[in-house]
């Protein structure tokens, strides 16, 4: 797992601009954002909400400078000459403009900045071969690790990749492979999970904003069973192929009784729920008289025993199907 080292990436200051309602945010720097085809500007939309922690100053506030504050249990937040002011469900413009009209009976243009500094109750969204799929709420400075953390970590059948969905309103996301959806509404990146979990590519755990969505896709496998010393599911790494010696190397090799010329792939025939069966000599193969085969995403090895019968694939082929009494390993 990816615990050595995880980057601890700052939340990019969410700033508002000075002057009248419904001005743009202050322009916040993305990560090569030519390249992501991504404009150069992010526009919050994040809404407040209880416990986020601000700052809040202004040339005519006694308030003494970078003291934070959170926003409390009932969306308010204490302001310095006007007291209580509800904020929560407000935007970080929305907020200032709402505390600089509370001002102007004090203060002659009044003009109040917002500083996000800590996000404690915005959802994202985990999905796909996670123990506990759903809404998680991103508390704090949370890493794509840490979100998957909270979904109850990834299953045995998970893919070696994970995709991530941000709304565009919060920039692109910051990963070099990172694109923009036929909407323009969403920045798109994909980064494997291997490398971030083995600490290869420690700058891909990346820190995740409200709203963003993680998928982790199931993995393609191929299966092996039979006379073999470990039968069960193997999957398949990103743009990775298998081959047949490959895949009984994974079962740890065949058994003492197994007839190495007469395997068989079991493979789903496109647009049916039909599997054909493509003959395998493993003898051929080992003697290097034949070509090793290739096998193809949920294709079936199956090694038969010298006394064997065909009736033992259909009962294999339906075992499988129905997902029962199958071990499922990712290989390294």
């Amino acid at each position: 797992m990816k615990i050595t080292r995880i980057g601890s990436l700052g939340l990019a200051v969410l700033m508002a601009a000075w002057g009248t309602y419904g001005q743009q945010a202050a322009p916040a720097p993305l990560t090569n954002p030519s390249k992501m085809g991504c404009n150069n500007q992010v526009r919050s939309t994040y809404l407040l909400g209880p416990d986020d922690e601000l700052t809040i100053s202004a040339p005519e506030l006694d308030v003494q400078p970078g003291k934070t504050m959170r926003v409390d249990g009932e969306g308010d937040v204490q302001v310095p000459l006007v007291g209580r002011v509800h904020i929560a469900g407000l935007t970080v413009q929305q907020s200032e403009q709402e505390i600089n009209k509370r001002l102007t009976t004090y203060i002659r243009d009044p003009q109040v900045a917002i500083d996000v500094k800590e996000l404690r109750s915005q959802p994202a969204s985990v999905l796909g071969a996670v123990n506990t799929p759903g809404i998680h709420q991103v508390q704090g400075h949370k890493t794509l690790l840490e979100m998957i953390s909270m979904a109850g970590g990834i299953r045995a059948d998970a893919g070696y990749s994970i995709r991530i969905t941000r709304q565009m309103e919060w920039g692109c996301i910051p990963l070099a492979n990172a694109t923009v959806d036929a909407s323009g509404q969403f920045s798109v990146a994909q980064v494997s999970l291997q490398s971030i979990m083995e600490a290869k590519t420690p700058a891909d755990n990346i820190q995740i904003l409200p709203h963003d969505t993680i998928t982790v896709p199931k993995a393609e496998l191929v299966y092996v069973t039979g006379e073999v010393k470990k039968s069960g599911g193997f999957i398949l790494g990103e743009h990775e192929s298998m081959s047949v010696l490959q895949a009984v190397s994974l079962a740890e090799g065949l058994g003492q009784t197994a007839d190495k010329k007469h395997a068989k792939i079991l493979r789903l025939n496109p647009g049916s729920d039909q599997r054909v069966e493509i003959a395998v000599n493993l003898q051929g193969i080992y003697e290097g008289k034949s070509g090793d085969v290739p096998m193809q995403g949920y294709d079936i090895l199956f090694v038969p025993g010298n006394a064997s019968k065909k009736v033992a694939l259909r009962v294999i082929e339906a075992a499988i199907q129905t997902g029962t009494g199958v071990a499922i390993y990712r290989h390294p």
